[in-house]
């Protein structure tokens, strides 16, 4: 058991509840349901609670909103260590393990087969599979995002370099990694002759969960076996030539912000503030983006080498094992995920549905909100692949994460760094 939860509650067995299906709620049930986000998330979860409220005015639902992301893993982490964690829960696939395993999540499955409302099959199975834990569907998928592209249209047009996508410039298709950096090297300037750089033309964080799509669309992987993985794969040819290529990105050609640089102004402020051009991000950004008044943006695909990959983001929610109101819980979790309560909160922009009848609808594809382009994260959706489903996954990426950082700004060889994220992360796999 990871050493984070070994505290939690014993090891528990699937509870009766689960396993012989739903009942009706109790009258006066009360569902705590705590969830992060910006004040447009907030407020759309909000508008979520009301509705499910109106129509099950029996059961009741305390909302607890932490604003940042970090601030929410620290409280949930916490909760659950004091076995006092709120009954619903937003986690993210890579994370929701380490809960799973310690046997603090009641797995979603028996309920899911039971309902009347949703069913498997109607989630994009790229984002319900990696949900399964021990083979049962754990928590129920929100939402799931590609990483994609998002840049400046102004910058683009200033520098008349073609958009990265049809009709204007490569077609998704045709976008190579050689394309990508001659496009960054573009829209890289020194604006006032300073021999500094005023604008770069990328802007990415230097982690492994980056990394991972270029190692997949090198022939790479991350681990040595997707099914029971002894170690990571970072050391193949494949994967250090991906590797090299993301890495150089900033120490060879300089497109993206050394360390210094990206200390001072992250890369998402720069974007923000029309200073970068290009941003690496899933579409989590995109309800700080729509806020942007100075200038245009969009989205496209990412670049391929010789195939096409994407890296999975999706959230679930998950009903805590210590929860008393287990099948008010389930209530709530259903309708959140139905497809009105998925309508509500694709509103916010945040979320590509996790229903393939929302996603493909207007409530997230329409074309007069930002970005124009919000079928490009249909379109990966295919050659989206998930990291890992560990207990230990998330320790394994930072470890790693951390490695690929230093080479990425020039502070180890990536011969180096490899050997070290290799090393550093053996103890995190089972023997």
């Amino acid at each position: 058991m990871p050493l984070a939860l070994s505290r939690v509650l014993p090891a528990l067995p699937l509870l009766l509840a689960a396993a012989c299906g739903p009942a009706t709620p109790a009258p006066g049930a009360a569902v705590s349901f705590m969830v992060f986000g910006d004040p447009a998330e907030h407020a759309a979860y909000q508008s979520l609670v009301a509705a499910f409220e109106t129509e099950h005015p029996a059961i009741d639902i305390a909302l607890i909103h932490i604003p940042g992301q970090s601030d929410y893993r620290q409280r949930l982490a916490a909760d659950f260590a004091a076995g006092t964690p709120a009954d619903v829960v937003l986690v993210n696939y890579r994370r929701y393990a380490e809960l799973a395993a310690a046997g603090a999540l009641t797995p979603l499955g028996p309920y899911l087969d039971r309902s009347t409302v949703i069913s498997p099959a109607d989630f994009f199975p790229e984002a319900i599979e990696p949900f399964r834990w021990e083979g049962v569907v754990t928590c129920i998928p929100q939402n799931l995002s590609s990483l994609v592209v998002y840049y400046n249209q102004d910058l683009f047009d200033a520098a008349g370099v073609p958009e990265p996508k049809a009709p204007y410039g490569y077609p998704a298709a045709d976008w190579t990694w050689a394309d990508f950096l001659r496009t960054a090297q573009a829209l890289t300037l020194d604006t006032d002759g300073d021999g500094r750089t005023d604008q770069f033309g990328l802007g990415t964080e230097a982690s492994l969960f980056r990394a991972a799509p270029f190692i997949w669309q090198a022939g790479g992987d991350v681990v040595d076996s997707r099914d029971k993985p002894t170690r990571l794969a970072l050391d193949t040819p494949e994967a250090e030539r991906a590797l090299q290529w993301f890495v150089e990105l900033q120490t060879v050609h300089h497109v993206v912000p050394s360390r210094v640089e990206e200390e001072a102004e992250s890369s998402e402020n720069r974007f923000l503030n029309g200073r970068t051009a290009m941003f690496l991000n899933s579409r989590r950004g995109v309800p700080t983006y729509r806020e942007i008044e100075g200038f245009r943006w969009d989205v496209a695909a990412l670049p391929h080498d010789s195939q096409r990959a994407g890296i999975l983001h999706a959230d679930g929610f998950c009903l805590a094992a210590a929860a008393q109101q287990k099948d008010a819980a389930w209530t709530f979790i259903e309708y959140a995920n139905s497809p009105a309560g998925q309508t509500i909160l694709a509103a916010t922009g945040r979320t590509v549905p996790s229903l393939r009848s929302v996603a493909q609808s207007p409530a997230f594809l329409d074309s007069s909100q930002r970005p124009a382009n919000s079928a490009a994260f249909l379109d990966g959706i295919p050659t989206i692949r998930a990291a890992p489903i560990m207990a230990t996954w998330v320790q394994i990426e930072n470890r790693a994460g951390e490695e690929i950082e230093r080479a990425f700004y020039g502070e180890a060889t990536l011969a180096e760094a490899i050997a070290a994220a290799q090393s550093r992360t053996l103890q995190y796999f089972e023997p």
